[in-house]
C-alpha cells in the first residue's frame, strides 16, 4: 500500500497524518501531535521556529517506526507569516506572529504609496492589519530588511529546510496582499511603491507541484528518502480540496482558529462592493479562487479553553455553552479580541459597554462567543448573496469546528440555511489528496470528492 503524509500545522497545534486508499476508500492515521503557540521574544509575539522543525522531523521518524514510509510528504500552515534569510540562509531577525503589534498605523504608511482601492483592484485582499504586507512595512521601518536576501513564507521555509528548494507556493502567495489575483504572479508595482526589495521573493509554484526530494542529512535524519510534493500550503485551501460540496448553491466554513466563508469561483471579484464588505480572494487547487471573508473564529474559545486552565474539553464547553441560555452577542472580529492578555474579561466588558446580559459561568463566556460568531456567519451569507445575485440553499462547515455541534445549530439558526458538518479533518485530507493527484493515486479533483464524500457516509 502507498502512504501519503500531509503535516498540517495550526496556530494552536500540529499533527502527522498519514494517508492512504485502499478499494477506493480514503484511510488516514494520526501518527504524532504537537502544540504550537505564540512565545514573547525581545518584547515581540513570536512562533517557535527551532521546535516546529524538531516536530515535524519528530513525526517524520515515526513513520519509519512505523514501517509506513510515505511515497510523498508536504506542509500546510497559516497564513501571511514568513521568514527572512541572510547571505548564509541564516534566519534573519524573530520569527514574528501575525497577532504581534508592530502593524499598528502599516495601513497609513503602505497607503501612502498606494491606496486601497488599487491595492485590493489588483490583490482582492482587503486591509487586513496582520496580511504580509503591513508587516514587510513594519520591517522596512525598522531598516530590519537590509542584508536579507531571501524571504519565504512558513511552509515555504519549512518545505526548504526539508529539500533545499526555495520556492513559494501559490495559495499562501495569495495571503500576503502582494500577489496580483488575476495575473496569479508576484505584483512587481505594488513592491516597487512600497520599496519592498523584489529579489527577495522567490518563484511561484502551484499547488500539486513536486519541489524536491529530502536532502541527504534530513534523509540520514528519518532514516528514509521520499518526495516532498507541494500541497495548497495555505491551510484554508488545503481544507477546500476536501470540502465535499459541489454544487453552485453551497457556501463553506472552514473553520478552526479562522473562519473563512465564503465559495470557489474561477475568476477574482476586486470590485468597489467587495472590498466594502471586507471578502478575499484567495487562490487554491488548479488555480481555484476562494472568494471568502476571514471571521475570528474559534480562537475566541481556544483562548477562553486556556484561561480556565484547560479544565475543559472544546466538547465539554461546547455542551456547557449549549445549557447556558445566554444569548448575548457581541461584535468578536473586534480589534480588543485579537491578541488580549485576557479574553473572558474582554468579552465580559463588551457585554457591559453594549448592555447587555454579563457571562458569569464558563459555559455562559462561551456561549456569548458561538451566538457571536453565528451571528458573523449570518452576516457573510447575507453579504454574499448581495453581492453575486445568488440564493444559497446551504453551509458546508468543514475543519475542526465542524465538531462544535451546538455553533453548527446556532449557525443554522441564523443563517436559516441547511448545514452540513464535515469533514473534521478536512486540512490534512485536502494536503494529502493534493499528493495523491500529483501521484495519480487519485485521478482529479472529483475522485478526490467523491472520496471525501464516501469517508463521510463511512463515520
Amino acid at each position: 500500500m502507498n502512504y501519503y503524509l500531509a503535516i498540517d500545522i495550526g496556530a494552536s497545534s500540529g499533527r502527522h497524518i498519514l494517508g492512504s486508499v485502499e478499494n477506493d476508500t480514503f484511510i488516514m492515521e494520526e501518527v504524532h501531535r504537537f502544540e504550537n503557540k505564540i512565545i514573547k521574544k525581545d518584547g515581540q509575539l513570536c512562533w517557535d521556529l527551532t521546535l516546529l522543525f524538531e516536530e515535524i522531523l519528530e513525526g517524520m521518524k515515526k513513520c519509519k517506526t512505523l514501517g509506513k514510509v510515505p511515497m510523498s510528504v508536504g506542509i500546510d500552515t497559516w497564513g501571511v507569516d514568513y521568514v527572512l534569510m541572510g547571505n548564509q540562509d541564516n534566519v534573519v531577525g524573530n520569527f514574528v506572529s501575525y497577532r504581534d503589534e508592530r502593524t499598528h498605523g502599516m495601513d497609513v504608511a503602505v497607503e501612502a504609496k498606494m491606496p486601497m482601492s488599487e491595492l485590493y483592484q489588483r490583490t482582492g485582499i482587503p486591509k487586513y492589519m496582520y496580511n504580509t504586507i503591513y508587516q514587510l512595512m513594519a520591517e522596512k521601518n525598522t531598516s530590519a530588511l537590509k542584508g536579507v536576501k531571501t524571504l519565504l513564507m512558513v511552509p515555504d521555509y519549512l518545505h526548504y529546510r526539508l529539500t533545499g528548494v526555495k520556492k513559494t507556493e501559490y495559495s499562501i502567495a495569495s495571503t500576503t496582499g502582494l500577489l496580483n489575483a488575476n495575473t496569479r504572479n508576484w505584483d512587481d508595482e505594488i513592491m516597487t511603491a512600497c520599496g519592498f526589495p523584489r529579489d527577495i521573493f522567490q518563484d511561484i509554484i502551484m499547488p500539486g507541484s513536486y519541489l524536491g526530494d529530502l536532502s541527504s542529512d534530513i534523509e540520514a535524519y528519518v532514516g528514509y528518502q521520499t518526495k516532498v510534493v507541494v500541497p495548497p500550503t495555505h491551510d484554508t485551501q488545503s481544507a477546500a480540496v476536501a470540502n465535499p460540496a459541489d454544487t453552485d448553491d453551497a457556501l463553506f466554513i472552514s473553520s478552526g482558529t479562522w473562519s473563512l466563508m465564503g465559495f470557489e469561483r474561477s475568476t477574482p471579484d476586486c470590485s468597489p462592493d467587495a472590498l466594502a464588505l471586507g471578502f478575499t480572494n484567495e487562490g487554491g487547487y488548479d488555480g481555484i479562487i476562494t472568494f471568502v471573508k476571514n471571521i475570528m473564529g474559534l480562537w475566541m474559545v481556544q483562548c477562553i479553553k486556556r484561561e480556565l486552565g484547560d479544565q475543559y474539553s472544546f466538547a465539554e464547553l461546547c455542551g456547557l455553552a449549549q445549557q447556558s441560555g445566554i444569548q448575548s452577542i457581541i461584535n468578536c472580529d473586534d480589534e480588543r479580541f485579537f491578541a488580549p492578555e485576557n479574553m473572558i474579561e474582554q468579552i465580559k466588558q463588551a457585554c457591559v459597554e453594549t448592555g447587555q446580559q454579563v457571562p458569569v459561568t464558563p459555559g455562559e463566556v462561551a456561549a456569548v462567543a458561538y451566538h457571536s460568531l453565528a451571528r458573523l456567519y449570518q452576516q457573510a451569507a447575507d453579504n454574499l448573496e448581495t453581492l453575486t445575485g445568488k440564493q444559497f440553499s446551504s453551509i458546508n462547515i468543514i475543519g475542526g469546528g465542524s465538531n462544535a455541534s451546538y455553533l453548527n445549530d446556532l449557525t443554522e439558526h441564523y443563517t436559516g440555511k441547511k448545514v452540513f458538518s464535515g469533514p473534521a479533518e478536512a486540512t490534512a485530507m485536502g494536503n494529502l489528496l493534493t499528493q495523491m493527484m500529483h501521484d495519480h493515486t487519485v485521478s482529479d479533483i472529483k475522485h478526490a470528492k467523491r472520496l471525501v464524500k464516501q469517508s463521510l457516509l463511512n463515520h
